[in-house]
């Protein structure tokens, strides 16, 4: 039997916590491992628990929840992050991705599957709320012009995974994987990791499961 999928809930407010403990702990195949309060608490449960998923709301006393997620990745890498939000603004989106998290989705979203999002950062894939604004600053046609192995690419970094990584799975060299990511942001107009991310989800470039 597989193991469980740990997880740990960061939220300020007990009653949300316990809501969303609740609805994780009705699937057999999760396991809330911990609950902080605050940012920093966040911080310390996460590298003393490493939950496979930290879920983990933006806006939160001591240490915003940005803020918590980079400090968890300097010290645990392997951390999976599910950033919560009430707000949609594309600032937020792109600081929480660059920050390094693995999703995005909207507390008050009437369709919000919370399993669904833990299972999909814990099998290491990118989680984007349908709702969240789409950046105006992404550019492009939908395919945006790109090639069969460049789109292949683009499905690998969405997943999060590094240069090094991706040129392993596709038997390619290092440097080659570099140039087609630098020719898939040229031609899609986009100049940073989490931008492009967040483009191909929004655009349906990639499948998500």
């Amino acid at each position: 039997m597989a193991p469980k999928i740990t997880v740990l809930l960061a939220d300020d407010h007990a009653l949300v916590r316990r809501g969303f403990r609740r609805m994780l702990e009705d699937d057999p195949e999760i396991s809330v491992v911990g609950e902080a309060s605050d940012g920093k608490e966040a911080v310390r449960l996460a590298c003393a628990l490493r939950p496979r998923v930290t879920v983990m709301d933006c806006a939160m006393p001591e240490l915003s929840g940005i803020e918590a997620a980079r400090k968890i990745l300097e010290k645990f890498p392997q951390a999976g992050i599910l950033m919560l939000s009430m707000h949609s603004e594309e600032t937020l989106v792109n600081q929480a991705l660059e920050a390094g998290a693995r999703g995005y989705v909207l507390k008050n979203a009437m369709n919000l599957d919370l399993v669904s999002a833990v299972k999909s950062i814990a099998a290491g894939m990118t989680v984007l709320d349908p709702q969240v604004a789409r950046p105006d600053t992404l550019k492009g046609e939908r395919g945006g012009g790109l090639t069969p192995r460049e789109l292949e690419i683009l499905k690998h970094i969405v997943a999060g995974k590094s240069n090094k990584e991706i040129a392993a799975g596709l038997n390619l060299s290092v440097n080659t994987v570099a140039v087609h990511r630098a020719n898939i942001m040229e031609t899609l107009g986009i100049h940073k990791t989490a931008e492009l991310v967040v483009y191909a989800i929004r655009n349906g470039l990639v499948n998500l499961p």
